[in-house]
């Protein structure tokens, strides 16, 4: 049976490239989907050099393809290319790992001027134009003398040591809450004080500065207070009146966070999604709405770690064995 029976994996992140081992294993000819020119997703584009060499990621992605899965890239599935379309083409069953690119704004005044990136954009020009290997590579990415990074996540963190890496003189994270609501894990944290990363906390940016041309001046913030616990059980910030003042900033990043991509789900009306526009998926096996159709990592979670998306992968494959099996 296995000869003939071809599953398709939409995205090359992590779950992806796990569900598409896992199948191989169990004899599957399996083919992966990628709408980039490079396979890895997060592990490529969003995860600094320093922390994943892309070399280690090449290693694991020709393993893969050593068990017989064959990758194709620029294959942006969603697009002129649909989901039915890869059932149309003998393809018992789909899973679909696109992970969350969608970034997330502020919705501040002067967020659209030039040196404001989403963390998403800015890690994705460092890793793909290389950008960690400054000065050998001459990469486009204008990086000021002073950085401010909103937000004291992990990802957050990972640009405010990029920053450094890139030749900032002062790399800055503005954060609302103080350091105990932080969430960030404590060594990353830690490894950023190390490098010089300075954290302005209880801050709030309200507008981001011209200078008058089309680039970055300042940082306006509010000083806050913390008051009640919101509905994720840490206290809400509260602005303290008459308490704004200006960074000296001249580029901004903003990692507060991304969503789903929703290229496949806007393309495919029956695709069950959340009202955050992530794929409705059981946790436990990857179903989703559609027959045939599974999903997992951070399009059914929304943004999670990679050991969770790999995990996901690793469920789904065993659902999909088990619904082929029953074909």
């Amino acid at each position: 049976m296995h000869d003939v029976t071809k599953v398709a994996i939409v995205g090359s992140g992590p779950a992806g490239l796990t569900c598409a081992g896992d199948l191989a294993r169990m004899g599957y000819r399996v083919t992966v989907f990628e709408s980039l020119h490079s396979t890895g997703g997060v592990l490529r584009y969003g995860i600094p050099e320093f922390r994943l060499p892309k070399a280690i990621l090449d290693f694991e992605v020709e393993s893969i393809k050593s068990l017989g899965v064959e990758v194709k890239v620029n294959a942006l599935i969603g697009g002129s290319y649909t989901l039915e379309d890869l059932f149309k083409e003998g393809y018992k069953a789909v899973f679909i790992g696109t992970g969350a690119g969608l970034p997330y704004f502020m919705g501040v005044k002067g967020e659209n001027l030039n040196g404001v990136y989403s963390a998403n954009e800015f890690l994705t020009r460092v890793n793909l134009l290389k950008a960690y290997e400054f000065p050998e590579y001459d990469t486009p990415v204008k990086i000021g003398k002073k950085i401010a990074v909103i937000g004291a996540g992990n990802v957050s963190m990972d640009c405010a040591r990029v920053s450094l890496r890139l030749g900032a003189e002062e790399s800055w994270i503005v954060y609302r809450r103080s350091d105990a609501e932080m969430p960030a894990r404590a060594e990353e944290i830690e490894n950023a004080k190390e490098e010089g990363v300075k954290f302005s906390l209880l801050t709030l940016p309200v507008e981001v500065l011209s200078d008058g041309k089309s680039g970055v001046r300042a940082l306006r913030c509010i000083k806050m207070k913390l008051g009640e616990p919101d509905q994720s059980g840490r206290k809400r910030p509260v602005p303290i009146e008459g308490s704004e003042f200006d960074m000296d900033i001249d580029t901004v990043i903003v990692a507060i966070g991304q969503g789903p991509n929703p290229l496949l789900p806007r393309k495919t009306p029956d695709l069950k999604v959340t009202s955050h526009g992530n794929i409705v998926a059981d946790p436990q096996t990857g179903k989703t709405s559609i027959e045939g159709v599974y999903a997992g990592g951070d399009i059914a979670t929304g943004a999670a770690t990679v050991i969770e998306a790999m995990g996901a992968g690793k469920r789904a494959a065993r659902a999909i064995d088990q619904y082929i099996k029953k074909l």
